[in-house]
């Protein structure tokens, strides 16, 4: 398995909701910021769907606040959230259009992107927002370089990212190796206290660990205790 590149400076990850970043890729985050890269995030929805028994209105600005706080563990001091709403993203021009026009405002070199498969694994359905927010992202990618398909956002130039990397996939065709940040991103789910106390009756510490060994234990072809894989796809950037 091939290294994922590293030969960048500034980089986006995309997702649907608040914790969605730390339920994996936040551990390559970590690696990134001390490498002195600039990373920033951009939420499509505040995730004011999440909590049984909490209303919307008090539930989104908390999950916000929590991502700001998880964000900032990782070296991460940019959260966008764009208003889109949680559970109900539709893939839309309307959505690529708002997620061109951040990569556009933003300008990385990487766009990472959450799993947007239909399944998670073998019989287990992907939310409909992750495979929204993905599909219509890898699609932004190609937009924000293109003059001519969202004229509405002229006065962003127009901006080609090189890649775009998927984590959170079954079979990843690169890997990174993030053993030395393992303990930041438990760190960083783990500020998700209250999203996470509403799943179970573990705490929230003892829940991210327990998620944190599986989805960046130790891979195939990649060297380390823990790993992430990612789907690279190539632009012209």
């Amino acid at each position: 398995m091939e290294q994922l590149p590293e030969d960048w400076q500034r980089g986006i990850v995309i997702a649907a909701h608040p914790d969605d970043i730390e339920y994996g890729a936040a551990a390559a985050v970590a690696r990134w910021t001390r490498q002195g890269k600039d990373i920033r995030y951009v939420l499509v929805s505040s995730g004011e769907a999440g909590i049984a028994g909490l209303p919307p209105a008090e539930c989104g600005p908390l999950r916000e606040d929590e991502e700001r706080a998880s964000a900032k563990i990782v070296g991460v001091s940019e959260v966008e959230f764009l208003g889109h709403p949680d559970g109900r993203i539709e893939e839309s021009l309307a959505l690529r259009r708002d997620l061109a026009a951040a990569i556009r405002r933003h300008r990385p070199d990487m766009v990472v992107l959450f799993n947007f498969g239909d399944t998670w694994a073998r019989g287990y359905a992907n939310s409909a927002d992750h495979r929204a927010v993905g599909r219509a992202a890898l699609d932004a990618v190609s937009d924000a370089g293109n003059e001519w398909i969202h004229p509405e956002l002229a006065d962003l130039p127009a901006w080609s990212p090189r890649w775009a990397a998927v984590y959170g996939v079954p079979d990843g065709s690169h890997g990174l190796d993030v053993t030395d940040t393992f303990e930041t991103a438990v760190e960083s789910l783990t500020a998700h206290r209250r999203y996470l106390e509403a799943l179970g009756p573990d705490t929230a510490e003892t829940q991210a660990r327990a998620v944190l060994e599986m989805t960046a234990g130790p891979k195939e072809g990649v060297p380390g205790a823990h790993a992430l894989t990612f789907e690279l796809y190539h632009f012209a950037g």
